[in-house]
């Protein structure tokens, strides 16, 4: 038996039995703290990138080259990300979703901690930007194979109708991860001068990280595998290489997924770590100021990530999806006349409103991508299209906005780069061939019989 690729199964062999209900809350909870506390970790590093880096570990060069060589490193962690999305996507179909998600919460919290621990540029020297660059990089691979395990437990523990809400739980700990990391760089920069924090207060949110990891293992290894992995692994279906299937039978999903991804993390990064700098070298605004932008920025992205996958539920993902990239596409010239007053009121509503967009087309992403891969291979395919749309999409974004807006001398020209990745988020939801909502709920739950050896 065969299916199309990126089409579901229309002959499903096997189900598996309904999940109790109090697990099911368990999962999508335990689903929301680590990934909080997995992207705290991944999302501080870029906070600080745009705010302390540049001075502290590339201090010989300009101070425009040295935003430059900071905004880079966050660059560097894409690049792992695919790399770890196809280790932790293999083990994962291979051993389980669990034991992924354990694995890449302790490498990203031991990085993390590192990260606050490393003495800069005049203490060691080159060593400093250099193991900073490493350290980015596993921070990459756990990241690249994170979001798909947490994504895929939460959506296939999910109820028939509900797919979309449970899947946004992982969702949401973006947000969550990015209002913790604001608000921890904002208490270290209320609580000390502005020298203070460029030599040791931007590390005490770093070894903070020590104590989130703790709780976030506490709560991964109190929940059960995923009934659908488990209705695999029962079956003797699991495949001896995922990652060879995956590109063999279902290449048009791999692509249409991470299309999908592009211009939600090219416009999220430019939120993220651009803004901020952006705010406070350009248009003068304070550090404390454009923090706090961040922090509403996070809870606005946070709600509408929720509107957007309950949304997704009931419209329909792809019609959801194709709201909120147009969504994004209209935004991204009005947001930077906003910002571009300098007053904190246009600034916070700039912010919130490029969020609008980013919320519905986040929302509904962990169930899409459940329902655009078979459970053999759906942590591979979710995992890889995860890290290849965030490299293409965000791993450069703010350098690329930071060159753009020297080149140019105007912020529309950034609002322009933001409006071709909306585009290609477009595109691609042109080219999904989206299933009856009847097909998809007998795909995910649902268990095929191998079509070829592998």
């Amino acid at each position: 038996m065969t299916h199309a690729p990126g089409r579901p199964s229309a002959d499903p062999t096997a189900a598996h039995p309904p999940a109790d209900p109090a697990q099911v809350r368990r999962v999508a909870w335990a689903s929301l703290v680590g990934t909080t506390i997995e992207w705290y970790d991944f999302l501080i590093f870029a906070a600080a990138a745009g705010l302390v880096f540049g001075p502290l570990f590339f201090p010989v060069l300009e101070p425009s080259s040295a935003l430059l060589a900071s905004f880079a490193t966050i660059g560097v962690s894409f690049f792992a990300r695919p790399l770890g999305g196809i280790i932790a996507g293999h083990l994962g179909d291979r051993l389980g979703r669990k034991a992924m998600l354990v694995a890449t919460l302790v490498v990203m919290g031991g990085s993390t901690t590192a990260i606050g621990l490393l003495p800069g540029y005049g203490a060691i020297g080159v060593a400093a930007p250099v193991l900073l660059v490493v350290l980015r990089f596993l921070q990459g691979l756990s990241a690249g194979g994170e979001w798909g395990g947490a994504a895929m437990l939460a959506v296939e523990y999910a109820p028939p109708g509900r797919r979309g809400l449970f899947g946004a739980f992982p969702q949401l700990g973006a947000a969550f991860g990015l209002v913790l990391a604001n608000l921890a760089l904002l208490a270290a920069a209320a609580l000390t001068t502005s020298d203070q924090f460029v030599a040791w207060g931007w590390r005490i949110p770093f070894l903070v990280s020590v104590i989130l990891i703790g709780i976030g293992f506490a709560v991964r290894a109190g929940v059960g595998e995923s009934p659908v992995f488990e209705e695999v692994r029962r079956r003797n279906v699991r495949r001896r290489a995922p990652l060879v299937v995956l590109l063999r039978e279902h290449r048009r999903a791999l692509v249409v997924a991470s299309g999908l991804f592009v211009g939600v993390n090219l416009c999220g990064y430019i939120m993220i770590a651009f803004v901020g700098s952006y705010g406070t070298g350009v248009l003068g605004a304070s550090r404390s100021s454009m923090l706090l932008v961040g922090v509403v920025g996070a809870l606005s992205w946070a709600l509408f990530t929720a509107i957007g996958a309950r949304w997704s539920d009931r419209l329909g993902r792809r019609r959801t999806y194709l709201v909120g990239a147009l969504a994004r596409a209209v935004w991204t010239f009005p947001m930077f006349l906003l910002l571009d007053t300098g007053a904190l009121g246009p600034m916070l509503l700039a912010v919130c409103g490029l969020t609008v967009g980013l919320g519905l087309t986040y929302g509904p992403q962990a169930a899409a991508y459940a329902e655009l891969f078979p459970p053999e291979v759906r942590y591979s395919g979710s995992s890889l299209a995860y890290a290849l749309g965030a490299v293409v999409g965000g791993a450069f974004a703010p350098m690329i906005a930071t060159w753009l807006l020297e080149r140019s001398g105007t912020s529309l020209s950034v609002s322009a780069y933001m409006l071709l990745g909306c585009l290609l988020t477009v595109a691609a939801v042109a080219a999904w061939r989206e299933a009856p909502s009847s097909e998809r709920e007998r795909f995910v739950s649902t268990v095929s019989a191998p079509t070829t050896a592998d």
